[in-house]
């Protein structure tokens, strides 16, 4: 079973991380949340038992939500990733010359492209070579100066993954082709207007990828 613990850094005083998609937000004492966590269990500066408790309640899906408040959020989230241990990947939010978004079934979840960075490799190679590995396109370009703050996923016990998202354009004709051994079992180009239907059987990061990106309304 993937006990899944995603992250994503919505600002620099805000942090979403998903706890068995249970979100455990850190953020700055003045920072105003979204409407849906304002009635969140609120711990102001916990210590490393509070932290550690908590880690524990939303693994056992006890806890609907908590916010941590804190001055110094980098910090705090320094001690939350010390009960993992921390792998970097990266991947991409590809859009076609329709300006459909490519979206792929993945251990029965809509997901996007990514995968483990390898040593020695920049983060956009990372990116660029884990979408053409995955989805078997090639003319695959990376949209200058442009990269979502890092969410972090966890696919196996106790690993926190940071992936960095990289929005990019496919300019070819060729066809996708799903790399099985990766458990992809489809991909498709979905119209941005029918985005939205697909996010109930995704992942919380994506569903806040696709949202920062502008696909989806706050």
């Amino acid at each position: 079973m993937n006990n899944a613990k995603d992250y994503f850094c919505a600002m620099e005083t805000q942090i979403h991380i998903y706890i068995n998609e249970r979100p455990l937000i850190i953020a700055g004492l003045q920072t105003q949340l979204q409407a849906e966590f304002t009635g969140a269990t609120t711990l102001f500066n916990p210590p490393a038992a509070e932290i550690a408790q908590t880690i524990a309640l939303l693994e056992k899906n006890q806890l609907p939500a908590v916010v941590f408040r804190t001055g110094e959020p980098n910090a705090l989230l320094e001690q939350v990733e010390s009960h993992f241990t921390v792998l970097v990947a990266a991947g991409g939010l590809i859009t076609n010359e329709a300006g459909d978004i490519l979206l792929m079934f993945r251990r029965g979840k809509w997901d996007l492209p990514k995968g483990k960075q390898d040593d020695g490799e920049t983060l956009e190679a990372c990116a660029l070579r884990e979408v053409q590995e995955e989805t078997g396109l090639q003319n695959v370009t990376r949209a200058p100066h442009y990269r979502n703050p890092p969410p972090l996923q966890l696919q196996r016990q106790n690993i926190l993954k940071h992936s960095y998202w990289y929005r990019m354009h496919f300019t070819g004709t060729e066809l996708t082709i799903p790399q099985i051994e990766e458990d992809i079992m489809d991909i498709q180009w979905i119209k941005p207007e029918h985005i939205a239907r697909y996010m109930p059987y995704s992942y919380q990061n994506i569903v806040d990828v696709l949202t920062k990106a502008g696909y989806i309304a706050h």
